[in-house]
């Protein structure tokens, strides 16, 4: 049976209704070209994971309520925050199809509105004394500037094996899904311990995720992500690095110098697809993928049945079997 957003949404349908217009607000400005900026970042918003994940978290440990829509919004603020700046830092001019703030206003207002965001988000939990839910968000943003600096670091070199690569997609990709469970179990007045459960049920669900979209690489042509564009930009990725790691000296020193030196090159890409599909890593990363959902279904087990909890088990399906 194939999962529907719309489906999984239902349980939170209203929250998820309410909550577009109070993001809206905790955006508002009297500067005209920045709240001309904001209207731009809110109508291309994507599938809303994050602030379904904050209201799923909520209901399935008590009752979503006023500082519930705050969390979600703390997170959305310092989320896009964190993908304005990524934007810059990458030299991208397109994000979800649509241009980038910095394709659209040039780095130096893309920059500036990305520090708006974020003092924004700070402003929302300061002003309302949520700091539990700040500082669960807080320590995201920096697990993932430390992901992110960690892979640029490793990447020079291609060294990247398969503890470090699962410390950079923990940081980078699972802390976030983390907090938003962490923010939503939070928000209702959960004890640390139920807190801290939640966090790690939505780390292991942010593992899953990663390992997911990097299978998406050796894919075929019809998803969303680009043919080997991880091959294209240098990442190292988990179907890569155990392929790398079963094979001899001479080949392994073949296979690097391709991602190093011609990985512009379509068909040498390709010749660097088909290693990876031989030597089983596709089937090594799927296996790292599956392990990560059950031990996330397994904590998810532990809290009590209701709707919320039943959609938050089809949310991580959904993650694993999604198609882009």
């Amino acid at each position: 049976m194939s999962l529907s957003l719309d489906t999984i949404k239902a349980p939170v349908a209203r929250e998820m209704d309410e909550f577009e217009p109070k993001f809206r607000a905790a955006m508002k400005t009297k500067v005209l070209l920045l709240d001309k900026i904001m209207n731009y970042i809110v109508k291309r918003k994507g599938k809303q994971m994050r602030p379904l994940f904050v209201f799923l978290s909520a209901g399935t440990c008590g009752t979503i309520n006023d500082s519930t829509f705050r969390g979600a919004s703390l997170i959305e603020l310092l989320h896009t925050a964190t993908l304005v700046h990524d934007d810059v830092v990458d030299d991208s001019n397109y994000r979800r199809g649509f241009f980038s703030v910095n394709a659209l206003w040039k780095n130096k207002i893309a920059v500036l509105v990305g520090d708006f965001l974020l003092s924004r988000g700070m402003a929302l939990s300061l002003d309302n004394k949520d700091f539990h839910l700040l500082s669960i968000v807080n320590t995201a943003v920096q697990q993932m500037s430390e992901g992110e600096l960690l892979q640029m670091e490793k990447a020079r070199q291609l060294d990247i094996d398969e503890e470090i690569y699962y410390e950079i997609i923990r940081q980078k990709t699972a802390s976030l899904i983390a907090s938003c469970c962490g923010v939503g179990a939070s928000s209702v007045g959960s004890s640390v311990e139920l807190v801290t459960r939640m966090q790690l049920f939505g780390e292991k669900v942010g593992m899953a995720f990663q390992i997911k979209d990097d299978l998406f690489d050796y894919g075929e042509d019809e998803i969303g992500k680009p043919l080997g564009i991880d091959i294209k930009e240098k990442k190292m990725t988990l179907p890569l690095i155990y392929a790398l790691s079963k094979t001899g000296w001479f080949e392994k020193r073949r296979i690097i110098s391709i991602i190093k030196n011609d990985s512009e090159k379509p068909k040498k890409v390709k010749e660097v697809i088909e290693f990876v599909k031989n030597s089983g890593g596709i089937e090594y990363a799927n296996k790292a993928m599956e392990r990560y959902y059950t031990q996330a279904l397994e904590i998810l087990s532990t809290f009590p049945d209701s709707p919320y909890k039943k959609s938050l088990r089809d949310l991580v399906q959904f993650t694993v079997q999604r198609k882009n």
